[in-house]
Formats: structure tokens, C-alpha cells, sequence
């Protein structure tokens, strides 16, 4: 008795968890947004530079993303040579460890953008995903507190260039030294009130989701939040939560800059902090950028084992509907700051550097909510239809397809069953095609073509209520001499266009 041959079992189609397909109109709007931003950098003297997808995992440095995950948060493999590679978490790292590899080669300042996908091995969550693209822009070697101020600028001008008006976003900056002052001057200097600094700066984090009344309780013995769970505070006084809070709550720096130089007075950093914040305040002052484009804000807090100086964010001030449907700020989109100490440690001498990272798919969502991407539609191909199947016939089509493409019009020839002519137009019709040629052997006999205005019908223009008015107004279907093709097909490209601006209009 034979053995009976097992059926292959079929694999089944599956996304892992916490990425996600891309589709046209996604990718088109990224290449977009990515362009603009791009221009703005170029303009500013920026060069682009590329690293890899993977680095070593050393390279990647001590600020892993989550701890708490596997390979603490970035996705690891072993090489044959056993050493550890991780695919990158950010693009700051990588550029760190490009600088330091070509020291000797590298023009200082070095002055860099480079886009690219990141991954973090998190668990995901609604709009939270394992793979994202970010949007760097640094400079490296230069310790004056311009190039932060010049940072802040250029963010202001992406946002613009990508459509953002003045009065929906604002650069916030606060400086890492003015923290550690405000700390020293609580009395939690020192290595040994390591551990306590960073719970109160992670209070302080916490200013824009539960408020100063919030913000106090996690200063002082906890907080316990709507379903009963209770987070531990940080345990200051009175004295010392009073201070912190003053300091946070500040909203108009110019006001309160006198009172927050006493606050840190006789501390190191933090009066170094306080004289570079002012510094950027008159540099972006004196560049025409005011408090509402640019704002020093010591409730800025980012990177706290990061960064080393002056950090910036850039929040979008305009309301979106969440999922809730309640109206929320939108918040965050980007920011960086001054990391000293990176490049650093791989050259054992000091290298300075500041840059900012935009959040390309979150800023991304902003524009649409604002209707500022993908205002340029993209229309789809013309279709040259193939009627007979030889090999003189499909040399013309493609000829057709050929000085349509070389004239920069979309287009493609039927690459599917020619026999049943009716699929081709239905093909067309599902990929929306805006017009379609069609030669069979009556036209091919004179000399010509059919084309088929596909849009007919669809009465896009809101100045055109009546069939007869549109067929009157617009020619259906025109039989033209092939020479004469592709300057008719631009015609009628031209009309549909004017009718899709005609009825956005009205």
C-alpha cells in the first residue's frame, strides 16, 4: 500500500505585528513632504549623507529605546563572526559613529541631513509601529549656541514651507543646563541624587497631560490616577516643589528671566543655561523670529540622559478630533537638542553637536488633517487599448504609449487579455484612467485613432448640471489623424483639469 503524497500545506499571508504596508497615495505624500523639507536643509547649506540600516550594537551606545524589551528595545542579530549587529533606533547614533570613523576626512562643522526608516522593538499599539521614518538635520563641531539658534530657525522654515501658517506651530526651546541648575538649587546635585532628578524631570514631562495641580502631586508623594493605580512621587518639600513649579510655569521668559537667574544663581550650569537661553532668545530675535514663531520654554523637557545644552521641540498649536472625538491640541512633531558628548565618546576628546529629528509619519498625519498634502493629485495613465494581437499592432501601441510617456503624460498599454475589449475598459475605469486610445483595423486602415474621453459622464464640473450641457461642452469621443494624438490628448487633459478646478472652486 503506497504512502499517500501529504498536500503542501499553503503558507498564510501575514504582516507582522507593529508594521505596515505602504500604499501609493502614502508613499507619494512622504516623497512630497520629504522634498519640501529637503529644500529647506539644501538651502541652509545642509549636505546629505546615508548610513546603513544596521550598525553594531556597541555603536548604538547606552540610550536604547526600552529596556524592558528584548535586546532593550532595538532588533538584534549575530554576525558569523559573532559580533552584534542591531538594526538603528535613531539617525543620531549612526552619524555619531560616521563623524568619528572619518574624523580626519570631515570638513568641521559638519553640516548633515539624512532621512530613513528606524526601527524599535517596542510592543506596538494604535498609531504606535515598530518601523518609522525620521527626518535628521545636524551639525557637528560647532560649540556656540548659533548653531542651536540656527536649528530652531530651520525647523520654523520646514514647517512653513510644508504649508503650516504662522500662528499653528511654535518652536519651543529650554536648556538641559537650566534643569540641572534648578536641581542643584533644590538641593539634589550630585551623583548620588541621580536617580531622584530624573523622577522629578519626568514630572515635569508630564506638565502638558495632567497639569501644575498633576505635575505637583508627582513632585511630592504620588499621584493616583482615574482607575485607582497610584504612581510613587519624587518626595520634595513644599520649598522644593514650590521652586520646580515656578520654574515650569514660567510663560513669558522675558518676564520671569530675572527671577529665574536667581533661582540658579551660584550654580555652574545653571547659570550657564540661563545666558545661552538668552542668547538664542536675541539671536532668532534679531533674525525676525518672534516669541510666536520661537519661544524659550522651560517646561521643555526631552532627552534626559541625552542631551547637554539646548533642546527644542516643535509643537503644531491647532486642534485635531482624536478618536474620541474630543478636540485635542496636536502637539509634538519633531525636535533635538545639543549632545555634547556622543560623538565624544568614541574619540575620546570633546566634539560638540546639536541637531533635531522631525517625525516624518506623524507630521505627515498633521498635513492631512490641515488638507496640505497631496493637493497635487496624481492622475492616472492614459490607456492604450490593444485591439489585434500581432506583432506589427503592438509595435504602433506601443509607439502611441511611447511619444504619450515622452511628452511627460502618464500612460500604459493593455498588458492584459486584449481579446475581450470590454475588461480593458473596465480595467481602465478601476485604475480611474482619465482618457483611452483605441486603433482597430478601420482606423489603422486611415491613419488614425479613437480617443475616449473616460471622464464624460462623471459631471466633476459644479458649473455643469445638464447631460446636454456637458455633452455639448465637452466632445466625448474624437477621431484623429496619429500624428495628431498626443497634442489631443494633452487638449483634453487640459479641459478635465479645468473642470477639477471649476468644481473645487464652487
Amino acid at each position: 500500500m503506497s504512502e499517500k503524497t501529504k498536500k503542501p500545506q499553503k503558507l498564510k499571508a501575514r504582516l507582522p505585528r507593529g508594521f505596515v504596508d505602504r500604499e501609493a497615495h502614502d508613499i507619494r505624500a512622504v516623497n512630497e513632504m520629504v522634498e519640501k523639507i529637503r529644500a529647506v536643509y539644501e538651502r541652509y547649506g545642509f549636505d546629505p549623507v546615508e548610513t546603513p540600516l544596521f550598525e553594531y550594537t556597541d555603536a548604538l551606545g547606552k540610550f536604547l529605546p526600552d529596556s524592558d524589551r528584548p535586546n532593550e528595545g532595538v532588533f538584534s542579530l549575530q554576525d558569523d563572526d559573532e559580533q552584534w549587529m542591531s538594526l538603528r533606533y535613531d539617525l543620531t547614533a549612526p552619524l555619531a559613529r560616521h563623524v568619528a570613523e572619518n574624523f580626519n576626512e570631515i570638513q568641521l562643522p559638519y553640516r548633515t541631513y539624512r532621512a530613513g526608516y528606524v526601527f524599535r522593538n517596542e510592543k506596538p499599539g494604535p498609531g504606535r509601529f515598530r518601523q518609522f521614518m525620521q527626518f535628521d538635520a545636524d551639525t557637528v563641531g560647532a560649540p556656540g549656541v548659533q548653531a542651536d539658534a540656527e536649528m530652531c530657525m530651520m525647523m520654523a522654515d520646514t514647517l512653513e514651507a510644508l504649508g503650516i501658517k504662522r500662528g499653528d506651530y511654535v518652536i519651543r526651546v529650554n536648556n538641559r543646563k537650566v534643569l540641572d541648575g534648578v536641581m542643584e538649587a533644590i538641593g539634589l546635585g550630585g551623583d548620588e541624587n541621580a536617580a531622584r532628578r530624573l523622577n522629578v524631570l519626568r514630572a515635569i514631562d508630564k506638565l502638558d497631560k495632567f497639569g501644575p495641580e498633576g505635575v505637583k502631586l508627582l513632585l511630592g508623594a504620588g499621584r493616583k490616577d482615574e482607575s485607582g493605580d497610584f504612581t510613587k512621587g519624587a518626595g520634595l518639600d513644599e520649598t522644593q516643589i514650590g521652586k520646580v513649579l515656578f520654574f515650569v510655569g514660567i510663560k513669558d521668559y522675558a518676564e520671569s528671566a530675572a527671577d529665574l537667574a536667581a533661582l540658579v544663581a551660584g550654580t555652574t550650569k545653571g547659570e550657564e543655561g540661563v545666558e545661552e537661553l538668552n542668547m538664542i532668545g536675541a539671536l532668532v530675535a534679531g533674525a525676525g523670529y518672534d516669541a510666536s514663531r520661537i519661544k524659550i520654554d522651560p517646561s521643555v523637557v526631552r532627552g534626559l540622559e541625552y542631551y547637554t545644552g539646548p533642546v527644542y521641540e516643535a509643537e503644531l498649536t491647532f486642534d485635531v478630533t482624536n478618536e474620541k472625538g474630543e478636540k485635542v491640541v496636536f502637539g509634538s512633531v519633531g525636535g533635538g537638542g545639543r549632545y555634547d558628548g556622543l560623538v565624544s565618546r568614541f574619540m575620546g576628546q570633546p566634539v560638540p553637536a546639536t541637531g533635531f529629528s522631525i517625525g516624518v509619519s506623524r507630521l505627515m498625519t498633521a498635513l492631512k488633517n490641515l488638507g496640505k498634502l497631496g493637493a497635487d493629485e496624481v492622475i492616472a495613465p492614459v490607456l492604450v487599448t490593444v485591439m489585434d494581437g500581432d506583432v506589427e499592432a503592438m509595435g504602433r501601441y506601443q509607439r502611441f504609449t511611447q511619444a504619450l510617456r515622452a511628452e511627460g503624460i502618464r500612460a500604459e498599454i493593455y498588458q492584459g487579455n486584449w481579446k475581450k475589449f470590454g475588461n480593458q475598459l473596465k480595467y481602465a475605469d478601476r485604475r480611474g484612467s482619465p482618457i483611452a486610445i483605441i486603433q482597430g483595423g478601420d482606423e489603422r486602415t486611415q491613419g488614425a485613432v479613437q480617443i475616449k474621453d473616460l471622464i464624460e459622464g462623471k459631471r466633476l464640473s459644479g458649473a455643469i448640471t445638464d447631460n446636454t450641457e456637458w455633452r455639448e461642452a465637452r466632445v466625448a469621443q474624437v477621431v484623429v489623424p496619429e500624428a495628431e494624438l498626443v497634442a489631443k490628448v494633452k487638449e483634453m487633459l487640459a479641459a478635465q483639469k479645468a473642470d477639477r478646478d471649476r468644481a473645487k472652486n464652487n
